[in-house]
C-alpha cells in the first residue's frame, strides 16, 4: 500500500515546476496554545514573534488534534495529514507489555505508514532538513537530519545521535558553532535554543528548501509547574526569541519563504492520577512474579497522559472483552478515580485513534494515567505532575496552535478553528506537493471578498 502511495506522490509532485514551489520553514512548539498568543497581552506574555502572524499571517483560533493528544501522534498528523489509525503512531511509546523495552519511544520513522511531507517534497527535487522532529530516526526524504532519540541521558547518547545523524552533520555543526549538540533527553529552554543555533546553522550553510525544527522545553515546563505559570511564561518568551532567529536565518537564504508555526496539543491542569495498572493486577488480568515483573498479561493499559489505551491479548475473546468492560465501568462509577467516558472500538475508529485498542480511557480534565509501578501502587493519588494533556481531543483546552506568513498568505487572515489533518495539504501547496494520503483537503487561504 505504502508503494503504491508514494507511486501516487511522485505523479502528482514531478509535473508543477520546481520554481514554482516556495521554500517552507515548519517551526513545532510543544504545548503551545492558541490564546498564549492570541491573548498575549492579557496573560503578560512578550512574544513580539509570534504576534506577528497576528498581523502579516493567517492564523486559527484553535486546531483541533488527533487521539490521542500527544507529541509523537500528532506530529506525525502534521506531516502526513492523517489520523493515528492510518499513519501508524498511536501513542509515544511502544506498547511494551512485558515491560522489558526500557521506556522506548516511537523514535523510528520506518514506523510511519504513510508518506511524509519530507518525503513528497525530496521526490519533488528539493533539499530538506530537520532539527529535533519526532518520529525521525532513519526518516525518508530528509537531505540533512538531526533526529530526536535518547536513551539514558548518558554521554553515549551524543554518539547515537551522530550515529543516526545524517553522516558528519554533527560534528561539522559543532565546530562551525564551537559548541556541543544537546542531548535528545535534555527538554530544557537552554537545550532548545542550542538546538536553536545548530538550526540557524544549518540553515545558512545548507539553505534546504523544506525544513523542520522542533522546539520541546514549553510543554516540559507545563508539564513540571503547570499552564499559564510564570515559568512556563518564562520559557515561551525565550522560545520567541528563538524563533525570531529561526526566521532570520529562513529569510536571509530564502527571502520568500513561507514560515509556519504549529503545536501539537494544549494543556489541562492537573491535581490527580489513576493507575490502572493496579486495577488490572487486582483483578488478575496482569501477573507479576515476586519481583513486580510482568510475567503473563490478558489486558494491558496503554498510557498517553489524560486517556489509557486498554489492550486485550486476545481482542476476539468475547468473555475477557466483557470481564474488562465490566471493570472499567465500575472503576468508573467510582467518581473520586476521574474517568469521564469509555470509547469502544466503534468510538475509538470514528475519533482515529489505534485500532488495536480495544477500548479508550479518557479521564477528567484534572487527572493523569498513572504508570506502571508494580502491585503496591495506590490506585489513585496526588498526580505527579501539574499540567497533562493526551485527553480525547474534544476539550477546548487541547486545542493546538497554527500560524502562517509568507507570500501568498493574507495579512490578518483569521482562519478560525480548523482540523489538524487539514495542516500537512496546506504546507503541500505551498511546496507544490501532494499528499494522496492526506484526510482532509487544504485549509482556505483566499483573502475574504470585501
Amino acid at each position: 500500500m505504502r508503494a503504491a502511495l508514494f507511486a501516487g506522490i511522485a505523479l502528482a509532485t514531478l509535473s508543477p515546476s520546481l520554481a514554482n514551489a516556495e521554500p517552507v520553514l515548519l517551526i513545532s512548539i510543544d504545548g503551545l496554545r492558541p490564546a498564549d498568543v492570541t491573548q498575549a497581552e492579557e496573560r503578560g506574555l512578550k512574544i513580539p514573534t509570534l504576534r506577528r502572524f497576528l498581523v502579516e499571517g493567517a492564523y486559527a483560533s484553535g486546531v483541533v488534534g488527533v487521539l490521542p493528544t500527544i507529541t509523537y501522534p500528532s506530529h506525525t498528523t502534521l506531516l502526513t495529514g492523517a489520523s493515528p489509525a492510518k499513519h501508524g503512531v498511536t501513542g509515544n511509546t511502544s506498547f511494551d507489555p512485558m515491560q522489558i523495552n526500557h521506556g522506548g519511544w516511537f523514535w523510528y520513522a520506518s514506523d510511519i505508514k504513510l508518506p511524509t511531507l519530507w518525503e513528497a517534497a525530496s521526490t519533488a527535487g528539493m533539499t530538506t532538513a530537520n532539527v529535533h522532529w519526532p518520529v525521525s530516526v532513519g526518516a525518508k526524504g530528509l537531505s540533512w537530519n538531526l533526529p530526536q532519540i535518547w536513551r539514558t541521558g548518558h554521554d553515549d547518547d551524543a554518539k547515537l545521535i551522530k550515529a543516526l545523524a545524517t553522516a558528519g552533520l554533527v560534528d561539522n555543526l559543532e565546530k562551525s558553532l564551537a559548541e556541543r549538540y544537546a542531548a535528545g533527553i535534555d527538554e530544557s529552554v537552554a537545550a532548545d535554543e542550542n538546538r536553536g543555533r545548530f538550526a540557524v546553522q544549518l540553515i545558512a550553510e545548507h539553505k534546504p528548501e523544506f525544513t523542520t525544527v522542533y522546539l520541546t522545553s514549553l510543554d516540559h515546563e507545563q508539564h513540571g509547574e503547570g499552564p499559564d505559570t510564570p515559568a512556563a511564561k518564562a520559557v515561551l518568551e525565550r522560545i520567541d526569541a528563538i524563533v525570531a532567529k529561526l526566521i532570520a536565518a529562513e529569510r536571509a537564504v530564502h527571502p520568500d519563504a513561507v514560515i509556519a508555526v504549529v503545536s501539537d496539543h494544549g494543556f489541562e491542569t492537573t491535581r490527580r492520577e489513576t493507575n490502572f495498572f493496579r486495577a488490572f493486577i487486582d483483578a488478575g488480568l496482569i501477573k507479576l512474579d515476586v519481583a513486580g515483573k510482568v510475567t503473563s498479561w490478558q489486558a494491558m493499559p496503554w498510557n498517553s497522559g489524560g486517556s489509557v489505551a486498554i489492550m486485550l491479548a486476545n481482542p476476539e475473546n468475547t468473555a475477557l472483552t466483557a470481564t474488562v468492560k465490566q471493570l472499567l465501568d465500575r472503576l468508573k462509577a467510582d467518581h473520586a478515580l476521574g474517568i469521564a467516558a469509555i470509547a469502544s472500538r466503534a468510538e475509538i475508529a470514528a475519533m482515529g485513534g489505534n485500532p488495536a485498542a480495544s477500548f479508550y480511557v479518557n479521564l477528567m480534565p484534572d487527572t493523569i494515567s498513572g504508570s506502571f509501578k508494580g502491585p503496591t501502587a495506590p490506585l489513585s493519588g496526588p498526580s505527579q505532575t501539574k499540567g497533562m494533556h493526551g485527553y480525547f481531543p474534544s476539550a477546548a483546552n487541547l486545542r493546538s496552535s497554527f500560524m502562517i506568513m509568507g507570500p501568498g498568505v493574507p495579512s490578518g487572515l483569521k482562519l478560525g478553528e480548523i482540523d489538524m489533518r487539514a495542516i500537512a495539504p496546506t504546507l503541500g501547496q505551498f511546496l507544490k506537493v501532494q499528499l494522496p494520503s492526506a484526510e482532509l483537503p487544504p485549509v482556505s487561504l483566499a483573502a475574504p471578498k470585501e
